[in-house]
């Protein structure tokens, strides 16, 4: 038998009350660590990763004046700032980080989703302590991560997630940005489209090619236009350029794998080529299990060539893969097996799955499934 609590008249009909949403994301993480750790890289262009052959893993605010980016081969990087200081990557320092600001957080709510080791989502719709605002309680976050772990954290708030994360890059670093519902659409519709969550370079590039360019251009299209364009992505294109997001924060989320790929804008079919990028899509994808403390026992290559025929290859261990160099030798080894090729390669991803806890054998859940 169904009851209402007494005097309590519940209207079907009422609008669902609006949702206060964070998006906290730490600024330039892994190398402001290490300039917080080291004192002689203050104020100096760093570059956590890289080495010979190796790919950057992030860039310290010094470094990305000169153009320096994560994922960016540590040639390309020396060659753009020629003092780039390249360091280590410590990620059990960087964990070690992480699980402060994550006990940060939950003494505000127990509504958080981790998206990396760096960055999370927030509801704060229950104002655990009568701070007034979600953005009283961003402030108060932000001003707990620089006095307990002496770094900065930009945040976006707001009533849904794609929103406050498009409003936590806004005023980086060290940075906070309020979007209100009313000023949603007006927001979303000046900024460029390529900034939006869920749309890639790609997207963005054969966006551009027909003339959608900002989010105002976006919003112009109807939602018969570009679902005829882009299938099921255009209805989620439609809505979130309405500013209309109603996933809620999820504070687990079981990941299947872990992984990164790479199209190019030419074919390659030289071992040297193949190789080279075979080590960038590597480090993208090692950055991306890092953030997520994520282990694996399978690495898998994936392979698109210039017809477009796609193929996988994997290679399975006994225990979970805890290193970049193991992952990495086993995609060349996977590669190697391939070559030479007679059509040319597109396309190359590499990729962690059959995921564990580090240390542990069981499956894990993770904070986020990319």
């Amino acid at each position: 038998m169904n009851a209402s609590l007494p005097g309590k008249i519940i209207d079907p009909d009422a609008p669902a009350p609006v949702r206060k949403i964070i998006h906290v994301d730490m600024d330039a993480f892994f190398a402001s660590v290490e300039q917080r750790d080291d004192p002689s890289l203050r104020g100096k262009p760093v570059a956590v990763g890289g080495g010979h052959r190796g790919v950057v893993a992030a860039a310290s605010y010094e470094a990305r004046v000169f153009g320096v980016r994560s994922a960016m081969p540590s040639v390309t990087a020396r060659r753009r700032c020629p003092d780039l200081v390249f360091v280590k990557p410590r990620f059990d320092a960087y964990r070690q980080v992480s699980q402060q600001i994550r006990a940060i957080f939950a003494d505000y709510t127990d509504l958080i989703e981790p998206l990396s080791l760096d960055e999370a989502y927030l509801d704060v719709s229950e104002d655990r302590h009568a701070l007034g605002s979600a953005k009283a309680i961003a402030e108060a976050i932000r001003a707990r991560i620089r006095a307990e772990t002496g770094l900065t954290a930009s945040a976006g708030v707001s009533y849904c997630k794609f929103v406050a994360k498009l409003a936590s890059d806004q005023n980086k670093p060290d940075g906070l940005c309020v979007i209100r519902p009313e000023q949603a659409q007006r927001y979303i519709a000046s900024l460029p489209v390529g900034r939006f969550h869920g749309i890639g370079p790609k997207t963005a590039e054969r966006l551009d090619k027909l003339g959608i360019v900002t989010g105002a251009d976006l919003q112009s299209l109807s939602l018969e236009e570009l679902t005829g364009r882009f299938g099921s992505s255009g209805e989620w294109y439609w809505r979130i350029c309405r500013g209309i997001d109603e996933r809620p924060v999820r504070s687990s989320r079981i990941a299947k794998s872990v992984s990164a790929e790479r199209t190019f804008n030419e074919d390659y079919r030289t071992a040297e080529d193949l190789h080279r990028e075979l080590d960038r899509v590597a480090g993208l994808a090692w950055e991306r299990i890092a953030r997520a403390q994520a282990a694996g026992r399978t690495v898998t290559l994936k392979v698109k060539y210039s017809d477009f025929r796609l193929i996988s290859r994997s290679h399975s261990f006994v225990d979970p893969v805890g290193d970049p160099a193991t992952f990495t030798a086993t995609g060349h080894h996977l590669l190697d097996a391939l070559l030479p090729v007679s059509l040319g390669i597109r396309l190359l991803g590499l990729g962690l799955s059959n995921l564990a806890e580090r240390g542990d054998t069981g499956p894990r859940q993770l904070g986020l499934a990319i």
